[in-house]
């Protein structure tokens, strides 16, 4: 059986297998879970329909995988109009923005991921373009250079960031529409599951949806992935229908536990607890224990430990919070502990 290592089933990077085999929502209703932010989505967007005019710019920001491209498509498909999409790291000269800018019909949508990553002179043909619907473009070189203005059509410019501190203060302000997209809780990541298992063709019990979505750290994408890998397993094991037993017996051979830790995390947090009593410990050092690179441990693994209180960040290095030295001492290495940190039967 070809199952995903730990890393890559967990990775917050989107994959074609995550574009072509994922079910994509067309409309709010289909779009499940950031209640808050559809409800002022839908909003914006009939206004802008009731006035045949162009949405305002959209600023989506937070961590990967939560749905930020998604939710740029079910707006276009809600206004009606194209959308387009790029990447802020293959824009590296003006004329690649310029290029996409005047090919851009009236109200349509451009959307930019990682749009913190806009080299300065990309970004500063944004400010005319947001705001006056206009680029300069320079034509000729040295003495005989002069600028022409180019029109443009009256567009939407969503961007997408998982950190928004990197944007500058210029591009933030020509944003309209600023929203914050949130983990999501075990309940909409189940519902999610049970949503793309109908697209699959695969029969997922309702119980076993939920055991799926309490071990997704809260991120769709990775719900989406998981019950791929677990269609798989059914199949291999040809289990016509997917219940929480073959869910449970996945999940292990996965390698992820009831808390939705995978093996790399108990890697971490073990050689944390049994190489350095606890911490501080640099990642640099943890990232050469483990056998992964910074950014991997950065990116994937220590954001979810962050947020479950098992990890936590000092001047001085990584360490694990005191309160959860039992737990995981527990849980990490089987020792039978009373609340005082002593062995049963000392």
């Amino acid at each position: 059986m070809n199952f995903s290592s730990p890393v890559e089933l967990l990775s917050l990077q989107e994959t074609p297998e995550d574009k072509s085999i994922s079910f994509e929502p067309s409309c709010f209703e289909e779009y499940l879970g950031q209640q808050t932010i559809k409800a002022k989505l839908k909003i914006y967007v009939t206004a802008a329909k009731m006035r045949n005019e162009a949405l305002d710019h959209v600023l989506l920001f937070g961590p990967p995988g939560l749905g930020k491209t998604t939710l740029a498509r079910v707006i276009a498909q809600e206004l009606g109009v194209n959308l387009k999409i790029t990447s802020a790291p293959i824009l590296e000269r003006t004329g690649d923005l310029v290029a996409i800018l005047s090919g851009i019909g009236p109200s349509e949508i451009l959307f930019i991921d990682e749009i913190h990553r806009l080299p300065k002179n990309v970004e500063e043909i944004l400010y005319s373009a947001m705001e006056q619907f206009c680029v300069d473009v320079i034509i000729g070189q040295g003495a005989g250079a002069k600028s022409i203005r180019l029109p443009l059509n009256r567009f939407t410019l969503i961007g997408a960031t998982t950190k928004t501190s990197l944007v500058s203060a210029p591009l933030q302000t020509r944003f309209g529409i600023v929203e914050r997209l949130d983990f999501y809780n075990p309940d909409e990541l189940t519902q999610i599951a049970l949503q793309n298992a109908q697209f699959l063709g695969t029969a997922l019990q309702p119980d076993a949806a939920l055991c799926l979505g309490s071990r997704a750290r809260g991120t769709p994408r990775i719900v989406k992935r998981i019950v791929r890998r677990v269609r798989d397993f059914a199949q291999v094991s040809h289990c016509p229908i997917i219940d929480k037993a073959l869910v449970e017996q996945a999940l292990t051979f996965l390698g992820i536990d009831d808390d939705g830790l995978n093996k790399l995390d108990r890697d971490l947090l073990t050689h944390i607890m049994r190489d350095f009593d606890g911490g501080p410990v640099g990642v640099e050092t943890l990232a050469a224990m483990t056998g992964e690179d910074r950014e991997t441990l950065e990116d994937v693994v220590e954001p979810f430990l962050l947020r479950m209180g098992l990890l936590q960040k000092t001047p001085r290095g990584r360490i694990i919070p005191a309160k959860k030295m039992l737990y995981l001492r527990r849980k990490l290495f089987g020792e039978r502990v009373d609340e005082q940190g002593r062995l049963f039967g000392d």
